[in-house]
């Protein structure tokens, strides 16, 4: 068995007031493919080029390793020089990738390359991120902090994204205090003997390629698979629904602060209780033994 996915809608285009009509107000994803062609960034961002304006910065690294107690909140596993990472990307498959990546703060001339565009909706246009992977890398299933309505730009190679509506979230096994689930689910390839409760959840896929724009609703859970080298950049705005706002101002101000207190209390026992618990309170409230 496969997990239950749908194709996201692609639109070959789409006016502000469609976007707003089709896809904001019920909260749908939808992939828009020829949006961005006007940006210098169109012709001229890819890998090679960020090599050129950025080769000298030290970048942060992430890869698929599972959280431990003693890693803080976002807190990189290795360090690099972007031109020596972006040699690795090229020569070999890697799971290091680049993780919000500011790029007004680290190459402000990198702004000139393209412009805020009018969704209807007030863009964050003080957080345009960067994000990095080599082939088969990927992001754990997750869903932002902040449940912002995620506006995702790729550049260079494949990628593929599988999104969930938070009303999914009972079939995911999400960790308790965290915005993730667990971090053993394959989710491109899934076990569902292993996780049953998976076999519920309903579902989207797409797969971006160079200059294809993703819009992600508020809070959806997505797990992105870069399947060859590239790069994405997300432009955000904040989440409009009450609820929503509500929830990214818990998740900000209390739960990531409660859960790096108990990660210091109780150390490694802390993440194998959550890991404990996202298994045994998603079956039992599927009623699976």
């Amino acid at each position: 068995m496969e997990l239950d996915l749908q194709q996201i809608p692609r639109e070959k285009t789409l006016t502000k007031e469609a976007f707003l009509r089709k896809y904001f107000r019920p909260q749908k994803p939808v992939v828009i493919e020829n949006f961005i062609e006007d940006w210098p960034a169109y012709s001229k961002w890819n890998l090679g080029y960020m090599k050129k304006v950025a080769g000298d910065k030290t970048v942060p690294l992430y890869d698929n390793r599972p959280v431990k107690h003693d890693e803080g909140f976002n807190e990189p596993h290795a360090k690099m020089k972007m031109g020596d990472y972006i040699d690795l990307l090229r020569s070999e498959p890697t799971k290091y990738r680049i993780f919000l990546w500011n790029v007004l703060k680290e190459v402000p001339e990198l702004q000139k390359d393209f412009s805020y565009p009018d969704f209807g909706l007030r863009l964050m246009k003080g957080l345009p991120m960067l994000f990095f992977g080599g082939r088969d890398s990927y992001t754990f299933m997750h869903y932002d902090i902040d449940l912002a309505n995620i506006f995702h730009f790729h550049f260079e190679g494949k990628k593929e994204c599988i999104l969930f509506p938070q009303s999914e979230t009972k079939y995911l096994y999400k960790i308790p205090h965290s915005l993730i689930v667990r971090e053993d689910i394959d989710f491109h390839d899934p076990n569902l003997e292993k996780w049953p409760a998976l076999q519920n959840a309903r579902g989207h896929i797409a797969h971006l390629e160079h200059g294809q724009v993703l819009y992600i609703p508020e809070g959806y859970w997505h797990y992105m698979r870069y399947v060859t080298p590239g790069f994405s950049m997300s432009l955000r705005a904040i989440a409009r629904k009450p609820k929503n706002l509500g929830r990214a101002l818990y998740n900000i101000f209390f739960m990531r602060h409660f859960d790096n207190m108990m990660r210091r209390f109780k150390g490694q026992a802390w993440i194998d209780w959550k890991n404990d618990q996202a298994l045994i309170k998603t079956h039992r409230a599927l009623g699976i033994s």
